[in-house]
């Protein structure tokens, strides 16, 4: 497939006979933001690259939209979600001098500044939490009594959450963008906010909208040998996913963001 019939196509969801009994899925979006599909494309790449979990292959990518292979939809096993934590544990592993990564990129339809930087906290406070906080006081969904519990509860981020590497992670992982294939296994989808950044912030987002079985949260921490005590962080690193959803639809989410803003901030 090609640009050009990539063009062709109207915005929305495609399946599309690539020939030979195979087919691709394409994502096409007119007007979409800028650099959108590329960082899900660098996104689709550096996660290829750490030969752990499956991710789609890449046919096509332009400013509009991408064509990624198609991977059918199944029921994974438990064996599925053992391999698959054990997996995603392993490319937690993979690590990096600096949070942050080569390009900017997209955590739903929200930019997101991936400007490098050598300490975790900071990056988080600097480059996650205030961007988001900003933005949801300037459209009146935050107000001034909650910036200061922002501000109290990012002069104390060292004393809440650990100092860990920058590890590889896939930045937006709620259950559904662990997707199952038609055989069963788990792959990664949906990959704009890929970087380096916290292990245990992938962990935190995939108990925020429902979660993977237990068997794959045992396979993790066994492979990876982390400290079962990350749940107790979980509302901490979910704050900026809490954040960005107040930003992208709305009120709904004030209570939520203000739950975990009074309690550590």
């Amino acid at each position: 497939m090609n640009d050009d019939l990539l063009a062709a196509l109207p915005d929305g969801l495609h399946r599309v006979d690539l020939g030979g009994g195979r087919h691709a899925v394409a994502k096409v979006r007119t007007a979409a933001p800028p650099g959108f599909f590329a960082a899900e494309a660098r996104g689709l790449a550096a996660l290829d690259q750490s030969s752990t979990l499956r991710v789609p292959a890449i046919h096509a990518v332009n400013a509009q939209g991408i064509v990624i292979e198609d991977l059918g939809t199944g029921r994974p096993t438990r064996d599925d979600w053992e391999r698959a934590g054990a997996r995603l544990a392993r490319m937690h592993a993979i690590k990096s001098e600096r949070f942050g990564f080569d390009a900017d990129g997209w955590c739903g339809d929200s930019p997101q500044d991936n400007t490098r930087c050598a300490d975790g906290h900071r990056f988080f406070v600097e480059h996650r939490l205030q961007p988001q906080a900003s933005r949801a006081r300037a459209s009146e969904l935050l107000a001034e009594d909650d910036m200061r519990h922002l501000a109290r509860l990012c002069a104390r981020l060292a004393d809440i959450l650990p100092a860990t590497p920058a590890v590889l992670i896939h930045g937006d992982l709620w259950r559904a963008n662990l997707h199952a294939c038609a055989n069963g296994e788990l792959a990664l989808i949906d990959a704009g906010a890929v970087h380096h950044g916290w292990a245990e912030a992938d962990l935190a987002m995939l108990t925020l909208f429902g979660e993977p079985p237990s068997p794959f949260f045992a396979a993790y921490e066994a492979e990876s040998g982390i400290d079962r005590s990350w749940r107790e962080r979980t509302p901490v690193y979910n704050l900026y996913h809490l954040l960005n959803h107040l930003n992208l639809f709305g009120a709904g989410y004030q209570g939520s963001v203000r739950e975990v803003l009074r309690r550590y901030g």
